[in-house]
């Protein structure tokens, strides 16, 4: 018990450290950008418009990933909803706090590390290249911005990274 106390308090530490919301101006506009970046309806929303306007390879690739969404969605607010860990205090983000107390695991990390391993996985390389380099800015964001403890988006990018190469791997089986 002691062992976690000391764990949960380094955490808290180390996300105070790295946090820029109210410490900031310069950083802050980035921060904001990043955290909101990895939200889920925007990324619905443009994969929406791929999925009807796009070619063929286009849609398979959009339709595996509003499915990966969907996945990391579910998995990620029923870990949410058994461990019920309360955000760090702040002003930031009233929009996740009104509707999604709750921190651990972060779902914007596990989405945007799932959309990054998939894209690798799937291809074209140059996108899966350029959301591997997201993925992790969208997780320090939340950080950052006073929304996610550090250990939060840790097991966001792990969740991401499980569910993404899942169902890489139940995509060749099927094929």
């Amino acid at each position: 018990m002691a062992t976690t106390k000391n764990l949960m308090e380094l955490d808290a530490r180390l996300s105070e450290q790295l946090r820029v919301a109210e410490k900031t101006k310069t950083l802050r506009p980035v921060g904001v950008f990043l955290a909101h970046s990895g939200d889920s309806w925007f990324w619905v929303v443009a994969l929406g418009i791929l999925w009807f306007f796009g070619s063929d390879y286009w849609r398979a690739r959009a339709l595996a990933l509003l499915i990966g969404i969907l996945v990391t969605a579910v998995l990620v607010m029923a870990i949410k909803f058994t461990v019920r860990r309360r955000r760090p205090e702040g002003e930031w983000g009233n929009v996740y706090r009104s509707t999604d107390p709750h921190s651990f695991p972060s779902g914007h990390a596990a989405r945007a590390t799932m959309l990054a391993v998939m894209m690798v996985g799937m291809g074209p390389t140059w996108l899966g290249v350029l959301l591997v380099i997201w993925a992790p800015l969208v997780s320090l964001a939340r950080v950052s911005m006073g929304v996610h403890y550090l250990s939060d988006v840790i097991a966001g990018t792990i969740i991401g990274i499980l569910i993404a190469v899942a169902l890489l791997f139940l995509q060749v089986v099927a094929v």
